[in-house]
């Protein structure tokens, strides 16, 4: 139902960084919550980093501390900021949203899904 679509996605040396957005639709975006995925061919998709609408942070123990997510209500956009960047971030990242939140759920649920935009690492 709600349509995303990622850009910011190329290829970056080890060590450098790199900002992906989103871009969503809707009228009630400031009550979404926002996440980003990432997959690697014969991996698992890989939870990253989500945000909710009051602005809380949530990151994948891999990527704290050089990941940062953020969030534009006025823009409907969702932001991935990748510093200190390395080969193990290789992938095709998604951006994801739920846009009905249930804050007593065990867990989001991430129904909407952009078509990704592919992150390569050079070393």
């Amino acid at each position: 139902q709600v349509q995303l679509g990622e850009s910011g996605g190329g290829l970056v040396q080890a060590g450098g960084s790199l900002r992906l957005s989103c871009a969503a639709s809707g009228r009630t975006f400031s009550s979404y919550v926002m996440g980003w995925f990432r997959r690697t061919p014969g991996k698992e998709r890989e939870f990253v980093a989500a945000i909710d609408w009051s602005y809380k942070p949530y990151y994948s123990d891999s990527v704290k501390g050089r990941f940062t997510i953020s969030r534009d209500n006025a823009k409907n956009s969702a932001f991935l900021q990748m510093n200190s960047l390395n080969p193990e971030a290789t992938a095709i990242y998604y951006c994801a949203a739920d846009a009905e939140p249930n804050p007593a759920a065990q867990r989001w649920l991430f129904n909407s899904w952009g078509q990704g935009t592919q992150v390569t690492v050079s070393s």
